[in-house]
C-alpha cells in the first residue's frame, strides 16, 4: 500500500479532505481534465505552427521559436507567484480566474498585431499554467479516499496527455489549413468552456483560518520540497531531450520518410497516456516505489534508445516507452503534496515550473550533444539526467528516513 496513506489537510482549505459523491467527482474531474486538454493543446500546437507564425510577422523560424521560450518562462514565473498571492482565495474562484486568464491570453494571441505583442501575450498566457495544474491536482486528490489520490491526479493530467495525442495534431491541422490564429481561438474557447464547467460543478470551498502568504512560502523552507522539485527538474529532462529532436532522429538517424514523423509523435502520445494511467495506479500502492522504479526504467530504456535509434522498429518501441516514462508524473505530484504539509498549493504549482525547467534543460543539453554526436545520441542525455534524478531521489528518501528515526 501507499507509504503515506493519510491525506494531509490541503493548504488553506479546511473542507477539501471529504470525499465527494462518485457522480459529482466524475463531473469535476472531467471539467479539470478539459482544462488540462486546453493547456496541453495550446502549449504544444505552436511547435507545428512556427513557420506560419514566422511568415505572418516576417521573422525567421528560430526567432519565432522565442515565443515558446516566452510561454515556458511564464509557466516558471507564474506558478509560484500565483500560488502565493492567491493563498486567501477559494480554490473554485482561483481555478475560474486561472482559466479565464488563459482563455483571454489565447484569444488575444490570435489577434496580436505584431511579433512583440504576440511574444508578450504568450508569456502572459503561460502564467496560469502551473498554478492551474497544481490546484486542480489538489482539488482532485481531496475528493477521493487517500488510497486513490494518485489516480485522481492522473485523471486530471489525462487531459494533458490526450492533448499530445489528439488536441495538438488537430489544432496544428486546422491552424495550417485555415490560419495559425484559428488554433489559438480554439484553445481560448476550450479554456472558457473549462471555466464554465468548473463554475457549474465544483462546490464552493472555504478558506481555512490561518491561510496566508507566509504559510505558503513556508513550502520553500522544507528541504523535501526542494529535493522533490529537483527530481522533477533534472530527472525528467531526458524525456524532453529525446522529444525535442525526435523529428530529426526519425528522418536523419532512422532514415524514415518525413511523413512518418507524425506517426512517431502519435506513438509517443500513446505512450504518455498509457504511462499516465498505469503510473497513477502504481503510485496509489507505492509513491516512492513508482518514482524510483520509473527513474531506473528511464536510465536503461533511454540508453537503449540511443544504441538502437538507427533501427526503425526499435525507434518506435523506444519512443513508445519514452512516452510511458510519464508514469512517474502523478506520483511526483502526489508526493509533493505530502512533503509540503500545510503549504501544498505552492509546492503543487511549483512542480510544473520544475517540469518546464526539465523541458529547457533537456532541450539545451540535447542540442549540445546533437551538434557533436548526432540526433540519435539524445537518449544518452536522457539516461544521464534520469540517473542524476535517481541520485537526488535516493537522497530525498534517505533524509526522510533519517528524520523519521529522529522521531
Amino acid at each position: 500500500m501507499n507509504e503515506n496513506p493519510r491525506i494531509l489537510q490541503a493548504s488553506g482549505h479546511a473542507d477539501t479532505v471529504s470525499p465527494a459523491p462518485a457522480s459529482k467527482t466524475w463531473l469535476i474531474e472531467l471539467a479539470l481534465a478539459v482544462g488540462g486538454f486546453g493547456i496541453g493543446t495550446g502549449e504544444f500546437a505552436i511547435m507545428g505552427l512556427l513557420p506560419d507564425v514566422a511568415n505572418t510577422y516576417g521573422v525567421s523560424v528560430p526567432e519565432a521559436g522565442r515565443v515558446i521560450s516566452a510561454y515556458a518562462l511564464g509557466v516558471v514565473v507564474g506558478a509560484p507567484i500565483i500560488a502565493v498571492l492567491s493563498a486567501r482565495l477559494p480554490r473554485k474562484t482561483l481555478l475560474i480566474m486561472l482559466m479565464s486568464l488563459f482563455s483571454l491570453g489565447n484569444l488575444a494571441s490570435a489577434m496580436a498585431p505584431d511579433f512583440l505583442s504576440f511574444t508578450l501575450l504568450r508569456f502572459i498566457t503561460g502564467l496560469p499554467h502551473g498554478a492551474y495544474f497544481g490546484v486542480a491536482a489538489l482539488v482532485a486528490a481531496s475528493m477521493v479516499p487517500p488510497n486513490k489520490r494518485a489516480r485522481a491526479v492522473g485523471r486530471v493530467m489525462l487531459g494533458l496527455t490526450i492533448a499530445t495525442l489528439l488536441g495538438t495534431p488537430l489544432a496544428t491541422f486546422f491552424g495550417q489549413l485555415l490560419s495559425w490564429r484559428s488554433a489559438f481561438l480554439l484553445v481560448g474557447f476550450i479554456a472558457a468552456l473549462t471555466a464554465l464547467l468548473i463554475g457549474l460543478h465544483l462546490r464552493k470551498d472555504r478558506v481555512a483560518e490561518g491561510a496566508s502568504i507566509a504559510r505558503e512560502l513556508g513550502a520553500f523552507a522544507r528541504l523535501q520540497v526542494w529535493l522533490n522539485l529537483a527530481v522533477a527538474a533534472v530527472g525528467f529532462g531526458g524525456l524532453f531531450a529525446i522529444f525535442s529532436y525526435i523529428a530529426r532522429t526519425t528522418t536523419d538517424t532512422a532514415g524514415l520518410p518525413a511523413a512518418m514523423v507524425a506517426v512517431v509523435l502519435a506513438v509517443f502520445g500513446i505512450g504518455m497516456n498509457v504511462g499516465n494511467v498505469l503510473g497513477s495506479r502504481l503510485a496509489d500502492y507505492s509513491l516512492k516505489g513508482t518514482i524510483g522504479g520509473m527513474l531506473v526504467f528511464n536510465v536503461v530504456m533511454m540508453a537503449i534508445f540511443s544504441l538502437t535509434a538507427a533501427n526503425p522498429v526499435m525507434l518506435f518501441i523506444c519512443v513508445f516507452l519514452t512516452g510511458c516514462g510519464f508514469a512517474a508524473c502523478p506520483a511526483v505530484q502526489t508526493r509533493l503534496m505530502d512533503v509540503a504539509a500545510d503549504a501544498q498549493t505552492l509546492a503543487a504549482a511549483s512542480n510544473h515550473s520544475a517540469f518546464n525547467i526539465a523541458n529547457a534543460l533537456g532541450a539545451w543539453l540535447g542540442g549540445i550533444v546533437v551538434a557533436t554526436y548526432g540526433y540519435g545520441a539524445t537518449g544518452y542525455v536522457g539516461s544521464a539526467l534520469s540517473l542524476l534524478g535517481l541520485v537526488v531521489f535516493l537522497i530525498s528518501v534517505a533524509v526522510e528516513k533519517k528524520a523519521v528515526l529522529r522521531g
